[in-house]
């Protein structure tokens, strides 16, 4: 009697890759989350808003405050979802319904409660202008590439959710270079925070860029773009 043996599924090295780049993701996702606690009750008077006095008594500084806050970890789940070919050709319903909810949480929420915040941002002129344009960039890249979904202009609305992305990453980003500096040199509280502010976003972005280019390298010579 003969035995028949189904072939054993064995990942490519994309789906390897994405799983360790979603494994690495999720340490700062889950950190962010524990940065939000603190302001569940409300208090102006705690974590990052002790050093807010002079601004938490405008009640339009804190209603941009806490929206930011709550809202902005809801754009985190798009990381986990919407950059995957295998997911999108599987669960194409899941793509749109994370895309969605990331879009219009950027463009109606989190985007302009931070550019209300950038407006009072520590660090003086440098930082503002830095937290001012992350905002409009982040707002800005997200409702061209939605407006390009739309259209059915597919490869184009990858392209600029990529950037969207880059920017919503930030806040892992910022924080982590502020970690890298000041443990290497140890500034002063403000002069960090001035050069965080705009590494934070900058590097991200020249990233994908950079991403972007070699991608377009790649397709002209056939290769179709992937990353899970």
């Amino acid at each position: 009697m003969e035995r028949s043996f189904a072939p054993r599924w064995r990942p490519s090295w994309a789906t390897v890759r994405y799983a360790l780049l979603l494994a690495v993701y999720a340490y700062p996702c889950w950190l962010l989350w524990k940065i939000m606690l603190p302001y569940v009750t409300l208090r102006d008077d705690v974590a990052f808003l002790a050093i807010k006095q002079d601004y938490v008594g405008m009640a339009h500084y804190r209603a941009a405050f806490f929206t930011h806050v709550f809202t902005s970890i809801f754009v985190l789940p798009a990381g986990f979802t919407q950059f995957s070919t295998t997911l999108l050709r599987r669960a194409p319903r899941v793509h749109r319904a994370v895309g969605a909810l990331y879009a219009a949480v950027t463009v109606l929420l989190a985007g302009p409660s931070g550019l209300v915040m950038g407006v009072y941002a520590n660090g003086g002129v440098a930082s503002q202008i830095s937290f001012c344009l992350l905002s409009v960039l982040w707002i800005g890249s997200t409702i061209v590439g939605v407006r390009a979904a739309q259209k059915r202009r597919i490869a184009e609305h990858r392209r600029w959710m990529l950037r969207s992305f880059a920017l919503a990453c930030s806040a892992i980003t910022l924080r982590a270079w502020k970690l890298a500096l000041v443990l290497a040199f140890h500034p002063k509280p403000m002069d960090v925070y001035r050069v965080v502010a705009w590494l934070g976003w900058v590097g991200n972005l020249a990233v994908i860029e950079l991403w972007l280019w070699h991608e377009s390298r790649g397709i002209a010579r056939g290769n179709r773009p992937r990353l899970g």
